[in-house]
């Protein structure tokens, strides 16, 4: 199989060409294909196959192609590779890494294999990883390297041009250099694109960017990718409170923070945790679960509850048995619409207090429209089902209401977890459905005792 169309098949093509190359035990075929993919393939391919397998392939990755590799796979594999490499390995897997990279690799190293890195680098460098490793992971001084280039903007085009041909090369992704006073303050940005074509008499301060702001250090990694996404930016500094050059961020870890946090969102509305391995032990994943599983079912049995108030009722009229689950399921399915816009606008900040009400005034609108639409709907199928007009009304009655309230609830429910700070991916959908469910079976058994027992 040639290279480009190893690079060709889609990740399902790959796995089945790797589950046949480890069946049939033909190692020669499956080592080219491992060298035609870059790390991050490398990495979703260890993510999707059994774990027994995974030590077979690890052993023909390319050795430059291991440290990255690592970077790629979720904690828990990761974890489960390195547990199972010894010494040598992982001390030759994070030769050539950059800072960054490695300060995101090292805190799940043994302690004795860390103690050899830091020990393997020169001082300049160790330093730097360091710097890195004083920061939260999660923000700009996380996220940073420490890897720019600065030039003063007192100096010419041709000046410059000639540093960089004495450097010889660039750190990956530079795209600009930065600006800096004699005192190390940033001051704004040079495109490398304006240094290749303009005079190269010019001085720096004449073109360089003043409108970019650079990333306060402690800026949480959220709120990095939002102003990446904003600005179309490639790289952008990283600042200390005084304004001095720490380092930089490059599009390639935002893109990272981007997918982390997509994966977060999905994960923890199941309740589940993004960095679990798919192929985890059945006991690991099964106790997981039920945590999980346990808080439902006593948002359950207080729905349960709720019915079980309406016992005589539903003793005597038997429709409103048949007939209830309709109305707590389109309420959470409202409810559940309203949640999961209310999450994505407060992961990207376009939501918050100052103008929640506006939206809870146009879902409360809509709920309205939608209850009194499929109100119509199911009361006339109620109506034609068991022949009866007041069924029907209170069936169309009821749904509105629990409309209403998952409207009410979407919204009330993800500000006032953020306002105490939990996560309203994590426990938003249960305690919506706890509301949806509540309120639709005692507005339909509530109305339906009022009216329809004498």
């Amino acid at each position: 199989m040639s290279e480009s169309a190893v690079k060709n098949n889609t990740t399902d093509e790959r796995l089945a060409s790797l589950d046949e190359a480890l069946e049939s035990g033909r190692m020669r075929r499956l080592k080219p294909m491992l060298h035609a993919l870059n790390p991050a393939e490398i990495g979703l391919l260890l993510e999707s196959i059994p774990r027994a397998k995974r030590e077979l392939v690890w052993g023909l990755i390319p050795d430059e192609d291991r440290g990255e590799t690592l970077l790629h796979v979720n904690d828990e594999v990761r974890v489960e590779l390195i547990n199972a490499l010894d010494g040598d390995s992982l001390l030759a897997a994070t030769e050539g890494m950059p800072i960054d990279d490695l300060a995101d690799l090292i805190e799940d190293l043994p302690e004795q294999v860390t103690r050899e890195v830091l020990h393997s680098m020169d001082v300049d460098n160790r330093e730097r990883l360091k710097a890195v490793l004083s920061y939260a992971p999660d923000s700009a001084g996380g996220l940073m390297n420490n890897d720019t280039v600065t030039v003063r903007p007192d100096v010419s085009l041709d000046v410059v041009s000639r540093y960089l041909r004495q450097r010889g090369s660039l750190p990956d992704d530079t795209d600009a250099l930065f600006v800096v006073s004699r005192y190390g303050r940033y001051v704004g940005i040079l495109s490398l694109a304006k240094l290749a074509t303009l005079d190269p008499e010019r001085d720096v301060s004449e073109i360089m960017r003043t409108d970019i702001d650079a990333l306060p250090v402690d800026m949480p990694a959220a709120q990095v990718a939002k102003r990446f996404q904003d600005l179309d930016l490639i790289s952008a500094p990283v600042v200390d409170s005084e304004q001095r050059l720490l380092g930089r961020i490059t599009i390639d870890d935002v893109v990272d923070v981007i997918r982390d946090e997509a994966e977060h969102s999905i994960m923890t509305m199941a309740g589940l945790d993004e960095e679990e391995d798919v192929f985890a032990p059945i006991a690991r994943s099964a106790r997981r679960r039920a945590v999980w599983l346990g808080t439902n079912l006593a948002t359950a049995f207080l729905a349960s509850e709720v019915v079980s108030l309406f016992s005589n009722t539903l003793s005597q009229v038997v429709a409103l048995a048949v007939l209830m689950p309709i109305v707590a399921s389109m309420g959470g399915i409202g409810g559940s619409q309203t949640l999961t816009l209310m999450i994505r606008g407060l992961s990207l900040g376009q939501i918050g207090f100052s103008n929640a009400r506006t939206l809870l005034f146009k879902e409360l609108a809509v709920a309205l429209l939608n209850g009194l639409l499929w109100g119509v709907v199911v009361g006339g199928v109620a109506v034609l089902w068991f022949h009866s007009l007041a069924l029907g009304l209170i069936m169309a009655a009821a749904l509105v209401i629990n409309q209403l309230n998952a409207a009410i609830t979407g919204v009330a429910i993800p500000l006032a977890m953020k306002k105490m700070g939990i996560d309203p991916a994590l426990a938003g959908s249960v305690v919506l459905t706890t509301f949806t469910d509540v309120i639709g079976f005692a507005s339909f058994l509530g109305l339906g005792t009022l009216f329809l027992l004498h």
